[in-house]
């Protein structure tokens, strides 16, 4: 029996796996259910490895690759791309972005409203990353819930793990040494007068903005990236750029309903990538940043390769 606390995305992947390998798991959570207070519920569920590369490690691209597939097993994913635009002002923006990563064509002005026709002659440029897609992070917990529970892990809600386990997943709560809280912010909208089917990222100088549908005319919005350990809701500053770039992006959205707001703690090191970590007896895996979905399917895979082979990790290191 493997042990593991939090039932957040990196301890249900890394039961998941176990569980496909015929390990028994169970796993100690102390939010009252599925995905309840893991900070992936405010995550955007990008699958975008080609596009993070801009700001990314190569690690990001290789072991992100193979998120698509693992995710298709367990919930539906969304296979349209990813489009990235900019202003007219900020056109040197979207040639570097270009510069900066690999996978994507470059559209012009009548390219881009056969993908969108919403976005027609909004934008003269865009690059589409085609071999990019999205899932709905919420949707995803719940399945990657059921999946474990199916498979016959034991998922123990509403406390706290023994002072003993074999894996902790559980975020900024593990206080790792070098691990620090990287803040998101975002927001949900209901907008079904604006139609768009896949993400859209906007270079814009104040706020990068991400853009991702959930259908039936919902969006989520969100590209905060604050160092602050603050818990509280989102800022009127943030709201405000985020509300301005989604503006620029599509006029219409100055008539959405803003149904959710939030705000989390995305757990980083020091080089944005997540790590195994071994500390006081214990297997860590942490570290995801914002890179949750995308890497959380190669290291719960590493992780579980790891568990498997030495069980007593703690007297092992």
């Amino acid at each position: 029996m493997i042990t593991i606390a939090g039932a957040g995305l990196a301890g249900l992947a890394t039961a998941y796996e176990l569980l496909q390998r015929d390990v028994p798991v169970r796993i100690f959570e102390q939010g009252p259910g599925p995905g309840a207070a893991s900070v992936a519920r405010f995550a955007g569920g990008m699958l975008a490895p080609w596009c993070e590369y801009e700001s990314a490690e190569e690690q990001v691209v290789s072991l992100g690759s193979r998120a698509f597939d693992w995710w298709a097993k367990i919930t539906p994913v969304h296979r349209r791309g990813t489009l990235v635009v900019a202003p007219a002002r900020d056109q040197a923006d979207l040639t570097r972005f270009a510069q900066r990563t690999h996978g994507h064509q470059l559209l012009q002005q009548g390219e881009i409203a056969a993908l969108e026709p919403a976005l027609k002659g909004r934008f003269s440029q865009a690059l589409f990353f085609e071999g990019e897609a999205h899932l709905d992070p919420r949707r995803a917990l719940r399945d990657l819930t059921a999946k474990v529970t199916q498979m016959g892990g034991e998922i123990r809600y509403d406390g706290p793990a023994p002072e003993r386990v074999d894996l902790d997943c559980t975020g900024m709560a593990a206080k790792l040494p070098g691990l620090r809280p990287v803040r998101g912010e975002m927001a949900i909208l209901r907008c079904p007068q604006v139609e768009i089917r896949r993400t859209l990222r906007l270079l814009h100088p104040r706020m990068p903005l991400y853009l991702v549908p959930r259908g039936d005319g919902i969006f989520m919005i969100g590209g905060t990236m604050i160092e602050s350990s603050s818990t509280r809701a989102p800022t009127l500053r943030s709201l405000s750029e985020l509300m301005s770039a989604a503006f620029a992006l599509h006029p219409g959205f100055g008539e959405a309903e803003v149904i959710e707001l939030g705000a989390g703690l995305r757990p980083a090191f020091d080089d944005n990538l997540p790590r195994l970590v071994p500390h006081n007896g214990v297997l860590h895996l942490n570290g995801l940043y914002r890179h949750g979905f995308l890497l959380a399917p190669a290291m719960a895979q590493q992780a579980a390769q790891q568990l498997m082979s030495d069980p007593a990790l703690g007297e092992a290191i």
